[in-house]
């Protein structure tokens, strides 16, 4: 755990939904001694696909609050949505709709928290607020001077190839958290409060979390050039439409930076 010891402290974990902290890094957070995280978006799209089973939308997106409003209690973690004045919360999937919006929310959260490092998702092409919160973090982790980390949670391989937990290319530097038994316990434990989730996270494994600092990504590239994981499941975005948001953002960055120095 020495090489891991920069996130064992005051940690903000950015998240783009209730239940990725607990896949990604839930044996971790309870390794950490003062953890925040930080929910993206409120975890219900606007396709009823996802939240007909609950009536209506805000309904599922409510449900999910309380869930991880129960997991944060249960794991002894502080959790904060992010949101803004004018849309109270992300919508599951747009995210990379508001990345200004929620650039200032976050550095606000920064700002107050002073955390020690940040952890994120790692940019893979599996779901579009993913990779937000992996460009996101990355502009912070510059402004701010923070180390930055990173935690697969799935992917589309290049070969079509389904991958859960596992980074989709290798740097060197990744590391393997081989839970113990109470360890893994605690993390069914708490993935079993998301119970309006339990078809997709009977998906993943509890036996292991694998984490590395943030890699440099060409954000205005999607994250490899084959198809993307929600381009494969038909979502109406494209990986390069997320890229080219990021594009943007990272230009309008440069023009304050500009304007500043001028």
């Amino acid at each position: 755990m020495e090489s891991i010891h920069p996130l064992m402290g005051r940690t903000l974990v950015l998240v783009a939904h209730p239940d990725d902290e607990v896949i990604g890094c839930g044996a971790l957070l309870g390794r950490m001694r003062s953890p925040v995280v930080v929910l993206a978006t409120d975890g219900a799209p606007q396709d009823p696909y996802f939240w007909q089973g609950h009536g209506s939308r805000n309904a599922y997106a409510d449900a999910r609050r309380e869930e991880a409003e129960r997991v944060a209690e249960f794991g002894m973690h502080a959790v904060k949505f992010l949101s803004d004045h004018r849309l109270n919360v992300f919508v599951d999937q747009e995210l990379f709709c508001h990345l200004t919006s929620a650039l200032e929310e976050l550095r606000q959260i920064i700002e107050k928290m002073q955390p020690d490092a940040l952890l994120t998702l790692a940019y893979e092409g599996g779901h579009p607020d993913h990779d937000c919160c992996n460009f996101l973090t990355s502009v912070l982790a510059g402004e701010f001077h923070l180390p930055a980390w990173e935690m697969p949670l799935y992917h589309r391989a290049p070969d079509g190839e389904s991958k859960q937990q596992q980074f989709l290319f290798e740097s060197g530097r990744e590391l393997i958290l081989r839970l113990n038994a109470g360890e893994s316990a605690r993390k069914a434990a708490m993935l079993g409060i998301y119970s309006s989730q339990q078809g997709v996270l009977a998906n993943f494994s509890i036996a292991s979390e694998r984490f590395r600092p943030l890699a440099v990504y060409d954000y205005c590239q999607p994250p490899h050039p084959g198809i993307l994981n929600y381009e494969a499941w038909g979502w109406p975005m494209t990986g390069r439409e997320v890229a080219a948001a990021f594009c943007r953002q990272l230009e309008r960055i440069q023009n304050k930076k500009r304007m500043r120095v001028s």
